[in-house]
């Protein structure tokens, strides 16, 4: 399976997720309250710009099936998960109001840059490669802490690990994986090294995303001229 290849070539970013203080203090409960507020208001950020990669893939998709999916993962993270996100975030003290106003960070702006411009200039399977990381490795995540059995139990991280070991989640990175297995079938190698560029690049942008919410980073130095 093309799948198998491109989680080779990025376990080691893989697994350096799941031994970040970060995603360690989701799975203990440990984890600042503050910390995971900073997260939700960027991740909030980033799944506007993930609807409209997958629009694109509507947009792009040569079949009705392919089109189907990608409307159905539109519809599903505009009008299921992002409400559940914004109840989400309200238990945490945060309003839906702060989350609209909320400014991008850094590592946000260059992740989100990078997927709409490799999903605009490319296919619909370049699409499903700039996707496949956040979903396949949060299921990965999810899964990993569901199995340490510590932090299932938490007031607010419970319900963020179960949400990402469930198992309509399971089938959602599933799809994914099948998709881009289906539509690599046949590629030469150049297209296909190419779809691994922007898996593993992909995969340092997810890594540098927990590394922005751990530091609660906004840009490189908060006291420097850039934050004036």
């Amino acid at each position: 399976m093309f799948t198998d290849r491109l989680y080779e070539s990025a376990r080691p970013i893989w697994e350096a997720y799941l031994d970040h203080p970060f995603v360690k203090g989701i799975g203990d409960g440990t984890l600042d309250l503050d910390k995971f507020q900073f997260f939700m208001r960027q991740d909030y950020l980033y799944l506007i710009d993930y609807c409209r990669v997958f629009a694109l893939g509507s947009v792009k998709a040569k079949s009705l099936d392919t089109m189907t999916m990608f409307s159905e993962l539109l519809h599903s993270t505009l009008s299921e998960e992002m409400e559940l996100h914004r109840n989400y975030a309200e238990r945490i003290g945060i309003s839906r109001e702060e989350l609209e106003e909320t400014e991008p960070s850094a590592t946000l702006l260059a992740y989100t840059s990078y997927m709409l411009n490799k999903a605009n200039q490319g296919s619909e399977i370049e699409v499903a490669a700039c996707v496949l990381a956040c979903t396949w490795s949060y299921n990965v995540i999810g899964l990993h802490l569901a199995e340490q059995n510590q932090g299932e139990k938490h007031e607010f991280y419970g319900d963020w690990i179960e949400m990402y070991a469930s198992d309509e989640f399971s089938e959602l990175a599933s799809s994914l994986k099948t998709l881009i297995n289906e539509l690599a079938g046949g590629l030469p190698e150049r297209e296909k090294a190419h779809l691994e560029e922007i898996f593993i690049h992909t995969s340092k942008l997810e890594y540098m995303f927990w590394e922005m919410a751990w530091k609660q980073k906004m840009w490189v130095e908060e006291d420097s001229v850039l934050n004036t």
